[in-house]
């Protein structure tokens, strides 16, 4: 019996999470792991814009767990239609076995007086397969903006809501530049350079790394400061692999929620640590990650924190920013569940009853502060939609998840950020964070 993987798309009105009923998605598989008789599938999305998962014949496992010339994913071509708006297509999305693939898209309407158009997207290779140029070194001990050039120094990193990637090299200025949510920029980059089908300790030091990086130039004003209107490009010669519009991973998706805001930083520094990286087999990088080395490790056994000391040396830690931008509110320090009480629970329940009138599959529920079975089952209900773990819990994660699609759906104008006060330590109340190796945790009370 051949290996499968399975695709499920998900169409939202333009770059907010509201989504569309009822629009036309056909998916047909190519390359080698197609069948020989390939027809059409043809479905619908549903009320949040979502479809069943479509199975696909894909390559088997082992092709993704050493280095070699076999690929380890299948594709299939994707195009999604909707009356009133512009048609994509999406080229070569990946599909690799027991795995998800996540494709996400953001439909433009059609303007007033012009005709319906076709846009294409065709999804990079995966770096590890790829020919890409290898980073170039750079000294990441960055200096900051000095105070003439007009930039705000941050006291303490701030997670920004969006980042502006340009698409080719620094000084190409005929290269578009796309402005996109941080999280989503960090889940196509991780889709982009390594293997969902990887040991998951291994995935989330990447994504540290990922994030890390990433952060580090939105600190530093790396380009803004050289005058550039954008904080990373998607060169793989001086910053990180980006493909706009790209497939993500179930697992990856899940993962980057419940991390987005962690970072890797040196002992004694303010700033994100450049965690820069190579794959270890094509260029080897002394004193940096490399891709391959971290699977391995993952195989091992090690935890994230493991392999990121294995690489870059026991004088760093992970720590978690105290802003995130674009949130009406910050997280409250635990978790919400049956029996919570009080102010972050009545935040919930108002923005989950907002959301459901774009996703009537949400039950609404009392806005009165208390968590009860109907705020159980409406967070529950929210989970699925957004592939969330289905516990019924408001954790870290969920609560970030809320309020973005919140923002998204009120399109709200003014978005505030909040610092916090009073540190609280997580877990003691998540103990498995500590054997994944994702330590240390630290989150923050707003002041209310």
């Amino acid at each position: 019996m051949a290996p499968k993987g399975s695709i499920k798309v998900q169409v939202f009105k333009g770059e907010d999470f509201v989504p569309i009923e009822n629009s036309k998605v056909t998916i047909i598989e190519t390359g080698e792991s197609a069948p020989a008789r390939q027809g059409e599938k043809v479905i619908n999305t549903d009320s949040s814009g979502l479809t069943q998962e479509i199975d696909v014949n894909t390559p088997p496992v082992e092709n993704s767990m050493n280095p070699g010339d076999k690929l380890p994913y299948s594709f299939v071509d994707i195009k999604v239609e909707y009356p009133g708006f512009n048609t994509i297509v999406v080229k070569g999305c990946q599909i690799y076995p027991d795995r998800v693939a996540f494709q996400q898209f953001n439909m433009i309407p059609v303007t007033r007086g012009q005709r319906q158009t076709e846009q294409v997207i065709t999804v990079s290779p995966n770096t590890l397969v790829g020919k890409y140029p290898p980073k170039i070194p750079e000294d990441p001990n960055k200096p900051l903006p000095p105070p003439p050039s007009g930039f705000v120094v941050l006291e303490k990193p701030v997670v920004p809501q969006y980042i502006t990637v340009h698409s080719g090299v620094p000084d190409d200025n005929t290269a578009p530049n796309y402005t996109v949510r941080f999280k989503e920029y960090v889940k196509n980059v991780a889709s982009s350079e390594i293997f969902p089908t990887w040991p998951e300790t291994a995935i989330r030091a990447n994504i540290y790394c990922i994030i890390s990086f990433a952060l580090n130039r939105v600190y530093t004003e790396w380009y803004r400061s050289k005058g550039k209107d954008f904080q990373i490009t998607n060169n793989t010669a001086f910053d990180q692999a980006f493909t706009y519009g790209r497939n993500i991973y179930d697992n990856i998706d899940r993962i980057v929620d419940e991390l987005f805001s962690t970072y890797v930083k040196r002992v004694g520094r303010k700033q994100p640590l450049l965690t820069q990286y190579c794959d270890g087999i094509n260029v080897q990088c002394p004193g940096w990650l490399t891709q391959w080395g971290s699977k391995y490790l993952g195989d091992q056994g090690k935890t994230p924190y493991e392999i990121l000391t294995n690489f870059y040396g026991s004088d760093i830690g992970l720590e978690t920013a105290e802003t995130v931008k674009g949130i009406p509110t910050s997280y409250p320090g635990y978790i919400l569940s049956l029996g919570s009480t009080g102010m972050p629970v009545r935040d919930v329940q108002r923005y989950l009853n907002r959301i459901s009138e774009n996703y009537p599959a949400i039950p609404k529920q009392a806005v009165d502060g208390v968590y009860g079975m109907q705020t159980r089952n409406a967070v529950i209900e929210f989970q699925k939609i957004f592939n969330l773990p289905p516990t019924g819990t408001v954790d870290y994660a969920t609560w970030y998840k809320i309020s973005e699609v919140y923002v998204g759906v009120t399109k709200i104008g003014e978005l505030r950020s909040y610092k916090s006060k009073k540190k609280i330590f997580y877990p003691p109340i998540d103990l498995s964070m500590y054997q994944r190796g994702d330590i240390p945790y630290i989150f923050y009370e707003d002041d209310m």
